[in-house]
């Protein structure tokens, strides 16, 4: 049996050539000409010389390049790697050598693919059209698209097993690890995706989210492809801008990290007709259920949260909009089994008295780290994927995420999940954005505290915070520290980075 993600593609544009796939700024591009620039993309790795299997690499914002090398490689039978444009030379180097990568396309933008690439012994070609580096052969991204650009049903009989994507993990224990995803995984994580949101031809889905991040590449791209809906491009994230793309081109599916919904919440722009919008879409990081009651006052959309990681190529819990329940994460998936366990790995039953960690099982589940099969083997017993996040399940099938276990902080032997805390800061007029975390203490073993930035033109003490909150929290749950931060650090999803913090 063969079967090829790229056929989501052909099959989209054989229904409707003339409809738009994606638009960048004022370039509009139907599926046709994504599809025809697929196809020159894939006869130009095969006249290279590469094959079937080969890992091809692309570090780039979200660009239209992006998606023709996606398609074009799946179309080829190769593996994509995606990569973080601002990643360093030597995280560059480390990843396409990990990979056994046989060729980095970078957008020109991206600060270490030079030197990345020429460390890690490999072809550079730069996107776009405008930068020539110095190196192999100095070739373009245009230059490299074959001129044949027939072949439409020629895709690549690959196996429902063979891995379509290598995404790396984050790496905050240890070196990053290649997490596979198969052509069949993605197809039915972005399936079942699309059911949940209900996404459809007509729709416009803001494409904010990193195309090299597992959110925006499956749970977005993917489901917009699959149900032949369009897609608007934002290669950067600045919130006033953002609106103004939903204007324009009146999207209807907003999806983004909680910091980007806050941010978005927080624009004083208020003049936009952003009628278009019919919901939002949250995951990648808890939201706190005060952002979630002045989005939706605001803009007049439910927000659907989710939840999801690399390993289980994005979602495994979405809710609907038919049925949702305010601070859970959802229900699984069509064909996710999860379940809550405790430390030595028995099943816990329904309640927020029985928080464990959260286990995956089902087609999400990735087919493992990429020539690691001892941390394979660490994460996946039984077929169930160990995830790494604390949470709870209620009787009704909703389930809860209250930490990451490394986020949990443990105060004189009481367990103390920030999150928590981190909804009530959130809900202090004066507080922009906040984050908590422990700080080793002699006596206690754990201190909890609040790193804060003030929304502009507020004046509050450690005092009037630290009270704030005692008012609200069990004693040993409130922070006894609190540092003060004009903005706190993002990743490249906008994610708050806990570990920068301490």
């Amino acid at each position: 049996m063969s079967f090829n993600l790229a056929a989501m593609l052909v099959e989209a544009t054989r229904a409707q050539p003339q409809s738009p796939a994606l638009w960048a700024g004022d370039d509009s591009w139907d599926y046709q000409r994504l599809d025809t620039e697929s196809i020159r993309f894939a006869n130009g790795l095969l006249e290279s010389g590469w094959s079937r299997g080969d890992v091809v690499a692309i570090q780039s914002p979200n660009v239209p390049e992006f998606l023709v090398a996606y398609f074009g490689t799946l179309r080829a039978g190769m593996v994509l790697l995606p990569l973080n444009p601002l990643l360093t030379a030597t995280e560059t180097a480390f990843l396409l050598s990990d990979a056994r990568a046989v060729v980095l396309f970078a957008h020109e933008l991206a600060v270490g693919a030079v030197l990345g690439a020429k460390e890690a012994g490999i072809p550079l070609v730069t996107i776009p059209a405008g930068i020539r580096h110095d190196g192999d052969d100095g070739r373009l991204f245009s230059d490299f698209l074959s001129d044949r650009d027939h072949g439409g049903a020629d895709v690549a009989a690959t196996a429902p097993e063979d891995t379509a994507v290598l995404l790396y993990t984050s790496g905050t224990t240890g070196k990053p690890k290649g997490a596979e995803l198969t052509h069949f995984q993605l197809f039915m994580n972005c399936t079942a995706s699309a059911d949940v949101f209900e996404a459809k031809q007509d729709d416009v889905i803001l494409l904010a989210l990193p195309l090299f991040h597992v959110f925006g590449l499956s749970s977005l791209a993917n489901s917009a492809i699959r149900r032949g809906a369009s897609l608007a491009l934002v290669p950067r994230f600045e919130a006033s801008a953002v609106l103004e793309v939903i204007e324009r081109k009146r999207v209807s599916i907003v999806a983004g990290v909680p910091t980007m919904l806050h941010a978005l919440l927080e624009t004083p722009d208020r003049d936009r007709d952003l009628s278009s919008m019919r919901m939002a879409l949250s995951g990648g990081s808890p939201i706190a259920p005060d952002v979630v009651t002045r989005f939706e006052e605001r803009f007049a959309i439910p927000v659907l949260e989710g939840y999801g990681l690399t390993e289980t190529a994005s979602a495994v819990t979405f809710n609907r909009a038919a049925g949702r329940k305010p601070m859970s994460v959802g229900r699984p998936l069509w064909g996710t089994e999860m379940r809550v366990v405790d430390s030595d790995g028995n099943q816990l039953p329904p309640g927020a008295d029985h928080v464990g960690e959260l286990l995956v099982r089902g087609h999400s589940v990735m087919k493992g780290y990429l020539r690691r099969p001892a941390e394979t083997a660490e994460v996946i017993q039984d077929g169930w994927f160990r995830t790494g996040d604390l949470g709870y399940v209620d009787d009704d099938g909703y389930y809860f995420v209250v930490d990451r276990i490394k986020d949990l902080i443990i105060r004189g032997g009481y367990n103390v999940y920030p999150r928590e805390i981190e909804d009530v800061l959130y809900g202090h007029p004066d507080i922009r954005e906040a984050a908590v975390i422990g700080s080793p203490d002699d006596r206690l073993g754990e201190e909890v505290v609040a790193v804060v930035a003030l929304r502009e033109g507020s004046d509050i003490s450690a005092e009037d915070v630290i009270g704030y909150c005692r008012q609200r929290l069990a004693a040993y749950k409130y922070p006894r520290v609190v540092r003060f931060v004009e903005t706190l650090p993002k990743g490249p999803t906008n994610k708050i980075l806990k570990s920068q913090l301490r």
